[in-house]
């Protein structure tokens, strides 16, 4: 029985993918290293540190900084972006997801959200939405990040639920990787052939309907 929801934020409450983007393309450009726009995809869901190595991989620069020095770039990238979403207000609550969390809410559904983001409180402050969930994972906490299914796994524990009891929110394959490894319904916001390990897939926040997800949630847990 459905008793949950958990979501992402960078991407499915708000995109804020975009100022992360060009906080990493600014950063990158500093150091010598030119990053696409399609880049980005690989950075959703992954932990400020797991994207800097990622960059510099790409840029075959991951032997040319200590790990201190790697630590001030990624602060740097971060300065970046938080003056960035300082700038955010509600209104860049993606579409259709306000109205999916008030119907959750009606239905005594309890809501958590699972973002790698240190920079989550302060988003959601930005977008008015302080109060909207009853659990957050402090990334802090953890010890692995997506792919890995421990923050999910945090997530429903937070809420004092099971996993066959959450119906989880991604716009990421890693995302969806992690829902899935914690065993929960996944659900993918964007290309289906991107998502294909998700439950249900759906091109944009804008085709999200609550009660078209639950059916299909309950049609699996048979």
């Amino acid at each position: 029985m459905l008793k949950g929801l958990i979501f992402d934020l960078d991407g499915v409450i708000t995109d804020s993918a975009v100022y992360h983007l060009k906080a990493w393309q600014d950063l990158a450009k500093s150091i010598g290293i030119d990053l696409p726009e399609e880049f980005g995809d690989k950075l959703r869901g992954r932990s400020r540190m797991d994207s800097l190595e990622l960059i510099l991989e790409f840029g075959h620069k991951q032997d040319q900084y200590t790990e201190a020095e790697k630590e001030a770039l990624a602060a740097k990238k971060n300065a970046a972006y938080v003056n960035a979403v300082k700038q955010m207000t509600r209104a860049d609550i993606l579409p259709n997801m306000g109205k999916l969390l008030d119907e959750a809410k009606q239905q005594g559904l309890k809501l958590a959200l699972a973002s790698a983001s240190k920079n989550a409180p302060l988003i959601l402050h930005q977008l008015g939405l302080e109060d909207a969930f009853e659990a957050r994972v402090d990334p802090a906490t953890l010890k692995h990040g997506k792919p890995d299914p421990e923050i999910y796994v945090k997530a429903q524990e937070l809420l004092g639920l099971k996993a066959d009891e959450v119906i989880s929110f991604e716009d990421a394959p890693a995302g969806i990787q992690s829902i899935k490894a914690a065993g929960q319904f996944a659900v993918g916001i964007g290309d289906p052939v991107v998502l294909k390990g998700a439950d249900y897939v759906v091109g944009s926040t804008s085709a999200l309907e609550l009660s078209e997800i639950e059916k299909v949630f309950e049609k699996t847990e048979k």
